[in-house]
């Protein structure tokens, strides 16, 4: 049986009919987890490519696959876990071996198994397949002329064309199956303008859970380019960014990546249940400013962090985390929301068949307010515009943060001014949601570029927000 988007039967990855016979899977599973509170054997196959042009010239062309199990078995707050590359008898009643050391004596009580659902977010089109490998290659190429030819300033030009499709099956101790192919397909462009000896970079990308045929539809790849030109044109004429503590102004979309790092991971079940979050033990109370709604939702259609079920078999949510200010859920996998004594959220995720699940993040976002973003910019007497980010880093603990801002602006009296480069945003997530004093009308949701980490393991997310003021917090720059 199966409960999920793409029956096994209609699936082309079928381990259980190439590699392993499903009932006696079916028994090893059980033997490992006989006496444990959950567990799973969780098979994948993968195929990626990527292409890169770079310098006038394709830098590189690979192409990837791999396949494997996991098995884990659950008791407590333990959890054994082995995986392997052969997915056979003999790598299963080893792994069986491994993952029974977290069980011991047993005495656990098997927890019951994830909801079922037919719904289907995604394509189960294998995006690689949309076009040849030399179709792509002079995409590539006429991405890098049409660039040179567009601005005479550009000195280099780099492009990515990615694609994969990830196959999952994940067969659960009480016999269900749950299946899900996964599709994701992503175009990048950067470029460098040099003008009078000074070199600036622009960056920009799209992508999601979808085929590259629109991604290299020439309206979509020019207006790439044209957005990557604009933004290292913006910074040429950049001013050194000023220091101090001012009121900021958030744009919409990507600039989401700063609640996603500073407010979302602190929202995730097992660092509140260990008490190590800014935001442990705040259940119910007021954490945001009112009007402040965010929402975790891996059910968007073809967004970059959806998932039709999670790495557990869990069918993904629309969950709600802080609502008009007041914190009233954590995302959850299965261990920590039984733990917690509560419901998984459809938030259990691993990079791959060899790393165990665990809380992250789909699709994390603010809802919009009813402000337009020109009052909301009319009002900043003294502050930074700020509009789009690179890297950041964020203490978990205490909720403070570190972000780069990769395009931003001077508003004085309610007026953009120039651009400043070298700004940096300080503050803390926890005081920062109750600083938010206007929220814009414009939620946006980021293009489809994000990836996260966490305990070493990678996967793709989503983020957004509307514009929104936020006071008080710390500019960093280097003007006098």
């Amino acid at each position: 049986m199966s409960n999920s988007s793409a029956d096994a039967s209609n699936s082309p990855f079928q381990p259980f009919e190439n590699a392993l016979d499903r009932d006696l899977a079916l028994r090893h599973l059980q033997d490992a987890t006989n006496g444990a509170d959950d567990g799973e054997l969780f098979i994948e196959r993968r195929k990626s490519e990527m292409l890169s042009f770079d310098d006038g010239r394709l830098r590189t062309a690979s192409f990837d696959a791999s396949e494997g199990f996991g098995l884990r078995a659950v008791k407590g707050e333990t959890a054994g876990y082995a995986h392997s590359t052969t997915v056979d008898e003999h790598s299963l009643k080893r792994a069986v071996a491994t993952a029974r050391l977290a069980v011991g004596d047993g005495g656990g009580t098997l927890a019951g198994g994830p909801a079922g659902t037919n719904r289907k977010l995604y394509t189960d089109k294998n995006p690689m397949d949309d076009a040849g490998f030399s179709v792509k290659v002079d995409l590539l190429r006429e991405i890098d002329d049409y660039a040179r030819g567009l601005d005479p300033r550009v000195v280099q030009v780099s492009a990515t064309l990615a694609a994969s499709l990830q196959e999952v099956a994940i067969l659960r101790p009480d016999g269900v199956l749950v299946t899900d192919i996964r599709p994701m397909s992503r175009l990048n462009v950067s470029v460098i303008l040099e003008e009078d000896g000074v070199r600036e970079s622009g960056t920009t990308g799209k992508g999601g859970r979808e085929g590259l045929i629109g991604l290299m539809s020439p309206d979509h790849w020019k207006s790439a380019v044209q957005e990557a030109i604009r933004i290292a044109a913006v910074n040429l004429t950049a001013e050194p960014a000023p220091a101090g503590v001012m009121d900021v102004v958030l744009g919409p979309g990507w600039p989401g990546i700063l609640l996603h790092e500073a407010i979302g991971h602190g929202l995730e079940g097992d660092f509140n249940r260990k008490g190590s979050s800014a935001f442990s033990g705040l259940m119910g109370q007021q954490i945001a400013a009112k009007g402040i709604t965010v929402l975790d939702d891996g059910t968007l259609p073809d967004r970059r962090g959806s998932i039709t079920v999670d790495d557990e078999g869990t069918p993904s949510a629309r969950n709600t985390l802080i609502e008009d200010g007041v914190l009233v859920g954590y995302m959850q996998d299965r261990q920590n929301a039984r733990l917690m004594g509560v419901a998984p959220t459809g938030n259990g995720r691993r990079e791959s068949y060899a790393h165990a699940p665990m809380p992250r993040m789909t699709n994390t976002y603010m809802l919009g307010g009813d402000t337009d973003p020109k009052d909301i910019l009319a009002g900043l007497k003294d502050g930074i515009y700020a509009v789009g980010f690179g890297g950041g880093q964020v203490d978990i603990t205490n909720g403070k943060f570190v972000f780069s801002c990769t395009e931003a602006y001077r508003v004085k009296n309610g007026q953009v001014g120039a651009a400043v480069k070298g700004a940096t945003l300080i503050g803390d997530g926890a005081t920062a949601l109750k600083q938010i004093r206007a929220i814009g009308n414009d939620m946006d949701l980021d293009p489809g570029i994000g990836n996260c980490g966490k305990a070493g393991q990678w996967v793709p997310v989503g983020v957004g927000q509307p514009s929104m003021l936020i006071g008080g917090l710390t500019v960093g720059g280097s003007a006098a």
